[in-house]
């Protein structure tokens, strides 16, 4: 089975009709358990007793179905400083109250190097994540900010993510977060929306349906493969349909709960 990359030549693509099915997953198992599944948008608790309400729109309804939300997995109430020496840096003003140690949380999150930094003066944060998803369809994901959202205090940045094809390019996601006010803390409560996460089918009309996949042998082989490329070359996409030559033919493999009934 040939897979593509691109929409424009999937003839040879298995692509039919009805749900996409995407898999996810966590990368690593250690503290596992402190991140949260990815959960469709919905505006269930929204008015619908009216006709005319928003929340039945079906056009609204079709919009959130192909968003996913991932919720903050930790507590994070930052405020940015330099070190004696002017680098840049952060300090957690939840101090010992804390619920992350000052080790883990700096092995999480950290500040790229200055010369990285897209705009001058704006810190870039990147925060470590354990979240892969993947297809065996053509899927391109893209990374937004929680725009249906709402928060009664801002954050003093925005968020910036990505677009890529998860059919042929699973990786491990990052929450990337520009800091323009710096005179204002980062605050985001564990369980806050953090991001979500938007899918690209073929038709554009095909839904979603979200599995929880197996970590596979071929599975894990493929994400090696590929794994940290992006050290190595400058522009990764470029290197799509060699991945693609060597993917094999099935990466989700739905994950089997025993139910305890």
């Amino acid at each position: 089975m040939k897979l593509s990359v691109h929409f424009e030549n999937t003839e040879a693509s298995q692509t039919g009709s009805g749900p996409v099915q995407v898999g996810w997953f966590l990368n690593t198992q250690k503290a596992g358990i402190v991140y949260f599944p990815p959960e469709r948008v919905r505006s269930a608790e929204m008015n619908k007793t009216h006709a005319k309400s928003a929340s039945r729109c079906p056009a609204v309804i079709n919009m959130e179905s192909r968003y996913f939300m991932i919720r903050c997995p930790f507590d994070l109430n930052l405020e940015f400083v330099r070190d004696k020496d002017g680098r840049p840096a952060m300090r957690n003003l939840n101090g010992d109250k804390s619920g992350i140690r000052a080790n883990k949380l700096r092995e999480k999150l950290h500040i790229t190097a200055e010369h990285e930094w897209r705009y001058s003066g704006v810190p870039t944060l990147q925060l470590e994540l354990p979240y892969v998803f993947i297809a065996d369809q053509p899927v391109y994901m893209s990374q937004v900010a929680p725009f249906m959202h709402h928060t009664r205090d801002p954050l003093p940045g925005t968020i910036f993510g990505g677009r890529f094809p998860i059919n042929v390019w699973p990786r491990p996601l990052m929450w990337a977060f520009e800091w323009h006010d710096l005179d204002r803390p980062l605050k985001i409560n564990r369980g806050d929306p953090l991001f979500y996460a938007t899918f690209e089918t073929t038709p554009q009309d095909r839904s979603i349906q979200m599995v929880e996949a197996e970590v596979t042998e071929e599975l894990d082989n493929y994400m090696e493969l590929i794994s940290g490329a992006v050290n190595y070359v400058n522009q990764t996409f470029s290197l799509f349909e060699a991945a693609e030559a060597r993917r094999p033919a099935k990466l989700i493999s739905p994950v089997k709960r025993i139910n305890s009934d």
